[in-house]
């Protein structure tokens, strides 16, 4: 049988060093290479054309992030199994969305991480207990929503074509709070007029346009 061969990324050596004795000694697997850092583990992923890349997400100069999306972006074959020591929202979700095919923490048992490895060659999905629960969360839990109640009613006075003096009067507030709501709408919506929130704000159906009506 062919053996999977292995690009290992983090900036422990110690780290390093027992993962490679691990997956050098067992069956099936061979150990390429060894990177301290993202831009390390990028050029020898293009170098050496490892069937899979063990990532760790914190080190220096590149972290293993980054070198997720460039690999992704020179099309590198590599499947990446990130193997960090965290779980939470804001290493899984970006990992996973860059291209991470599989991610698992550190303190996981040897099988898992032979088994891991195993299946990202595969192409197959490799989560661990709490990084799959973490996600069944964020799917069963809906994502609040963009615009407060007051950011939505001052967006569809402005697409009804009414000004900033007509919106604060119709809501009761002054002109300067619903330029205030305003700027805040436009930061939400990554512009920076009205017209162009009002546009997007369609696209992303925050806005419904109306039916026309039948004659």
């Amino acid at each position: 049988m062919t053996p999977i061969r292995l690009l290992i990324a983090d900036d422990h050596p110690v780290v390093r060093d027992g993962l490679s004795s691990m997956f050098a000694s067992a069956p099936g697997f061979e150990v390429l290479g060894e990177a301290a850092d993202g831009a390390e583990a990028v050029r020898l992923a293009q170098e050496l054309q490892p069937d899979v890349i063990l990532m760790d997400l914190r080190m220096p100069g590149m972290d293993g992030l980054s070198a997720i999306a460039e690999l992704a972006r020179l099309g590198v074959k590599a499947r990446v199994l990130v193997l960090t020591t965290y779980d939470n929202d804001a290493h899984v979700l970006p990992a996973i969305e860059a291209g991470a095919t599989g991610y698992l923490l550190k303190d996981s048992p040897r099988e898992d991480l032979l088994r891991g490895a195993r299946a990202a060659a595969k192409g197959e999905s490799v989560l661990a207990p709490s990084v799959a629960a973490r996600l069944m969360n964020r799917v069963r839990t809906p994502a609040p929503p963009l615009l407060s109640p007051r950011e939505q009613e001052v967006l569809e006075l402005v697409a009804a074509g009414n000004t900033n003096r007509e919106a604060a009067a119709l809501l009761f507030i002054t002109e300067a709070t619903v330029k205030s709501h305003l700027l805040s709408i436009y930061a939400k919506l990554g512009v920076s007029d009205r017209a162009a929130a009002v546009a997007e704000a369609f696209n992303r159906r925050l806005l419904i346009p109306e039916p026309p009506e039948r004659r």
